[in-house]
């Protein structure tokens, strides 16, 4: 049994088995949108800037430095 793994064509199946693979799953992934790190920073921004106007408000419309 242990001969039949280390013959050299099965090792060669089982490589190109695992660069096919791999190239099957960059093409699936490489066209992939990931437009939660957007969304969140967009929503930060705005809850960053909703809590600058009620901050505006409850304590008026004069700067601090």
């Amino acid at each position: 049994m242990i001969e039949w793994l280390f013959n050299p064509w099965v090792i060669i199946i089982v490589v190109l088995a695992v660069v096919f693979g791999n190239i099957a799953a960059l093409k699936y992934t490489a066209n992939m949108k990931f437009d939660n790190q957007k969304n969140a920073a967009k929503k930060r921004k705005y809850e960053l800037d909703r809590l600058n106007e009620l901050d505006k408000e409850k304590y008026g419309k004069h700067d601090k430095k």
